[in-house]
């Protein structure tokens, strides 16, 4: 029997092969309010196009060093697909990308996102969506594009994922870490509002072993969920960054904590000859932390390695403006504390006194 006599009588459609264009169509359509609610200077366009075009001269540049950062969002999707609470998801996406470019010292453009699902949920991607450009007005840059996938057969049920990719730009000369930086500079902490978007392989087990449903009171915040604890969105630096930068304080590196936490990242924006010792007394842990280490049964090091363990920014400033700094985040909104300093490195790169408050 041939294969022909299995088809249909007109043939076969994309939509009948799992791709619905008309709901990517209707996508379009209804993010463009969130999309317009991201324009900035440089970036006026509508989506649609084939790219997205962004003015570096009409955004005040004169001399740029652009900088990129790529990244998503990892495992945190799962408590939001299994939940059904996707509003927040797309907040954490900027942040994780905007983050990391404000740390080489430069201003976020613009965004791009991807979404890649078995089945477009028209709803539902445009929550997320929205949650991107809420992201984007945060961190002040335009959602100038992305792409989404309908791809049956490669995510199977309620499954997607998220990518994005952000395009900073800093005048020549003034990209972070300094060559100035030097030991005896001060080590300042901004608090993290949670988890943020990292170690979310290990939270999960942690849910799973601890016997608490996604839907359950928080056994560390009161009011909330514990899905809605955990999906608490990671919190975007950028603005009150970039007024400091801009202010004139001697600002000599920024360390965006993410995976690898204390240990892993801040030696990254270090020269080898210095080290970061941190007074883990003096950092304001948030209470899921402290759920997180007793459910799981994890050492002081493991924590360190793996969480931000309550600090999601670090910065190292000279020592003189350091409390005129802790002053200006305080004022815009954080919660800044000093918590360290840089030292000669005779050792490991990251040393600790103290212990957290877990």
């Amino acid at each position: 029997m041939s294969d022909k006599q299995n088809l249909p009588p007109n043939g076969l459609s994309y939509k009948q092969a799992g791709v619905d264009i008309d709901a990517g169509n209707a996508l379009v359509e209804a993010i463009k309010p969130a999309v317009r609610s991201t324009r900035r200077s440089g970036a006026d366009g509508e989506i649609g196009g084939f790219g997205g075009l962004f003015d570096l001269k009409a955004a005040g540049f004169t001399d740029p060093v652009l900088v990129a950062a790529n990244d998503g969002v990892g495992t945190k999707l799962k408590i939001a697909i299994e939940t059904g609470r996707h509003h927040t998801i797309g907040i954490d996406l900027v942040a994780m990308c905007v983050n990391d470019i404000i740390v080489q010292g430069a201003e976020p453009l613009f965004f791009l996102d991807y979404l890649a699902t078995g089945h477009l949920d028209v709803e539902q991607a445009t929550s997320i969506v929205e949650g991107i450009a809420e992201g984007c007005r945060q961190a002040g840059c335009a959602l100038i594009g992305g792409e989404t996938a309908e791809m049956p057969g490669m995510y199977h049920g309620k499954d997607y994922d998220l990518a994005g990719f952000s395009v900073g730009a800093a005048e020549r000369g003034t990209l972070l870490p300094r060559k100035d930086i030097a030991a005896g500079d001060v080590l300042v902490a901004l608090t993290s509002s949670g988890v943020h978007s990292n170690g979310y392989s290990l939270v999960r087990k942690i849910v799973e072993v601890s016997g608490v449903d996604w839907f359950m009171d928080a056994p560390f915040s009161a009011g909330q969920s514990l899905s809605e604890a955990l999906l608490t969105p990671t919190r975007i630096y950028v603005k009150p960054l970039l007024a400091a930068l801009k202010s004139g304080l001697s600002i000599k590196a920024l360390a965006h904590i993410t995976g690898g936490g204390f240990i892993d990242n801040i030696p990254r924006v270090l020269p080898d000859h210095l080290a970061a010792h941190v007074d883990l007394g003096a950092i304001v842990v948030p209470k899921v932390f402290g759920w997180l280490s007793r459910s799981g049964g994890m050492s002081q090091r493991e924590m360190l390695r793996t969480f931000n363990c309550g600090v999601g920014m670090l910065i190292a400033v000279a020592p003189e403006d350091a409390p005129e700094l802790a002053n200006q985040l305080t004022a815009a909104g954080e919660t800044a504390t000093i918590v360290g300093k840089l030292t000669e490195r005779t050792g490991e790169a990251v040393s600790f006194d103290g212990a957290l408050a877990l």
